[in-house]
This record gives structure tokens, sequence and C-alpha cells, in this order.
């Protein structure tokens, strides 16, 4: 897979996290326990950190990346959608930031919150603990219970992190 040193600046990457051999890792990334990162996704930590925690899963061709000013945090137990894009923004834990999403600069995604499906999550705004954030720009939904709209995702990741460790295997 490919991992790179950008200057002095190594990823660390958990042993017991998984990551996909397509994946690109550059910089001043962490990747935290029981963590996987999927086909395509590209995590850049040159201007400033990313991390990533623990049982977190950042799916295909996700994208993080940061600003001098701004860094990439993913608390743990977070689903990082498909073709989802966080710049500068943190995502607490247990939230999930769904396909094709965006999370901007000094943006907040709360505790057990969900961003849908392709919306924005415009710079600075702060998506409240256990809301819904839909649309672009993204709006606050509330009264949803988000909870069995993001645990049985972080539990299959989990689970697919250990069967793709165990049963991967390249034919070419």
């Amino acid at each position: 897979m490919p991992i790179y040193a950008l200057g002095d600046y190594e990823p660390d990457i958990h042993p017991d996290a998984f990551v996909m051999p397509e994946a690109i890792i550059i910089g001043r990334v962490t990747i935290g326990a029981e963590a996987s990162i999927w086909s395509g996704a590209v995590l850049r930590g040159d201007d400033n950190d990313i991390f990533v925690g623990a049982g977190s899963s950042v799916q295909d061709n996700a994208v993080l990346h940061v600003t001098e000013e701004w860094s990439t945090t993913v608390g743990e137990r977070c689903t990082i959608g498909h073709l989802a894009h966080i710049e500068g923004g943190v995502v607490h834990d247990e939230a999930l930031v769904g396909t094709g999403a965006i999370v901007l600069h000094d943006a907040e995604v709360g505790e057990r919150a969900l961003v849908g499906a392709g919306a924005v999550v415009p710079g600075g705004m702060k998506v409240p603990p256990g809301t819904i954030a839909v649309g672009t720009p993204a709006k606050i939904r509330e009264g949803v219970d988000t909870v069995p709209l993001i645990l049985p995702g972080v539990q299959n990741y989990l689970d697919r992190r250990i069967r793709y460790m165990g049963e991967l295997r390249r034919l070419d």
C-alpha cells in the first residue's frame, strides 16, 4: 500500500487497523486501532494533522485533507462514506458522514450526528449532536433517532475489517 513520509512526518498506523492496498496515506496521519481505510481513500496530512479514531471506517474514494490552519479529526467509531470529503473539519464520536458529503474548514459534526449523502457542511457550521444535516448548504433536522441509522453500519465495518484482514488475497 502506498504509505508515504513527507519530510520528517511519517504516518502512524495502529497495528490493528486495516488499510486497503489501494488507499494512499501521506505525512501527518494517525490511524487508531480497529480503524479501516478502504480502496481509493486518500488521507493527505501535508500542512497539518489528520487523526482517525479507533473503530472508524473511511470508505472507498473518500478524501481527508487539511489546511495550514485546520487539522482534520475523525473521532471513534465514525463512518466516513464513499466519496466523502473532509477538509479541516471535526467529526465527533459515532457520527456518520454520508456518501459524497463534504465537511469543510472549521466545521463540526457532533457526536452521533448524521450528514446525509451529498450534503455540504460549510466552513464554521456546527451540526449538533444527534441531529441530521441534509442539503446544500446543509440544514439541520432534529428529533430523529440517529442511533439505528449509524451504529449498525459501524459494526458492519468492524466485522468487515476482520474478514478482510483474514481473507483478502491478491490474484494477479
